[in-house]
């Protein structure tokens, strides 16, 4: 029976778990030049605490690789980048799939789970700018000058800051972005520092926004690895690579998210730091045109990081979170 999704610790090793040394793993990517990057990193790892195993890398379009001329808020984003992945996990075709964790919704479909997540990388959003302005940082761009971001919470955060800039919608991977940034179409373009990074890009990154500026989206930098939630096998294989420190960071942070019930397309950012057995989670909700905005910080043992995160949500929704939210909502609805 073939399946169609509907909308919607510490590593041990236990080699007795593993039952067939000469099994094919097979990883589900989607075909971006990140993506790919990512995943292929994700297989070299794994390839090398388990030299045994063959992994292979089956690659998939989503949705949200096909639709470039929209804007994301417009058509939605829960389970844009991971549906196809999902519904290749549950007819067995992959047998586990890598995503950005970013882009993988907080509530997952029934029979799938999130078994790990990465060493995050650096989770910061980055200025990158067109060489007439390599003088300047982001508070010291001219009036009118034209930004290009595809991120509501990006858009958000700045237009609180810097009203007095022109920003512009910008969509396709991260070589198209750059190009149209070069060509004069934009005068800077927000990206995650982390994605310039993996692709050996770091060069372009002009200025890493401070969260003062700027708080990122949830789970932004690190890559989430999710499998059928029955196969404890792939599970037990994939700890291998599981960081504690940076699950439980994102664990708080998809955790006020889910409660909050925003997708990535929603004005929705933050920021977590550990400090020995302590976690500090700040987090923000704002409007789309930056007149509003909501935020505050909790702290507590890193051990009850998604009771943090709920903490957060909570104190934020006193504070008029969940109006603004829904005013999002429906102008999105709205097609505004």
């Amino acid at each position: 029976m073939r399946i169609s999704l509907s909308p919607g610790l510490t590593y041990c090793f236990m080699t007795s778990v593993i039952s067939s040394p000469t099994r094919t793993i097979r990883i589900g990517s989607r075909k971006s030049q990140l993506a790919l990057v990512q995943t292929y990193w994700v297989r070299d790892q794994l390839q090398k605490s388990f030299p045994d195993l063959t992994f292979e890398v089956h690659t998939m379009s989503t949705q949200g690789d096909n639709i470039l001329d929209v804007a994301l808020a417009k058509i939605g984003d829960k389970g844009l980048f991971t549906k196809e992945l999902e519904v290749g996990m549950l007819n067995q075709e992959i047998d586990f799939a890598v995503h950005s964790l970013k882009d993988l919704p907080t509530n997952l479909p029934s029979g799938l789970t999130l078994a790990v997540i990465t060493e995050r990388e650096n989770p910061a959003d980055a200025l990158v700018v067109h060489d007439k302005y390599k003088d300047k940082q982001i508070e010291t761009l001219p009036a009118g000058a034209v930004i290009g971001t595809s991120s509501l919470r990006r858009l958000a955060q700045l237009r609180n800051k810097f009203p007095h800039f022109t920003f512009k919608d910008v969509r396709g991977n991260l070589n198209t972005r750059l190009k149209k940034l070069d060509s004069g179409e934009y005068d800077a373009l927000i990206l995650a520092a982390a994605g310039l990074e993996r692709l050996g890009m770091s060069d372009r990154i002009h200025q890493i926004l401070p969260k003062e500026i700027s708080l990122h989206a949830v789970g932004q930098g690190a890559l989430g690895i999710e499998c059928r939630a029955d196969d404890k096998e792939i599970i037990t294989i994939l700890k291998a690579i599981e960081h504690s420190e940076t699950r439980d960071r994102c664990l708080a942070e998809r955790a006020f998210l889910r409660i909050l019930e925003g997708g990535c397309q929603v004005p929705i950012g933050v920021n977590t730091v550990i400090d020995g057995d302590n976690l500090t989670l700040t987090g923000i909700v704002a409007s789309v045109d930056g007149q509003k905005l909501v935020k505050d910080t909790v702290t507590g043992a890193a051990k009850d990081a998604e009771k943090l995160g709920a903490e957060l949500a909570a104190l934020l929704r006193e504070q008029g979170a969940q109006e603004i939210l829904e005013e999002i909502f429906t102008e999105i609805q709205r097609g505004s």
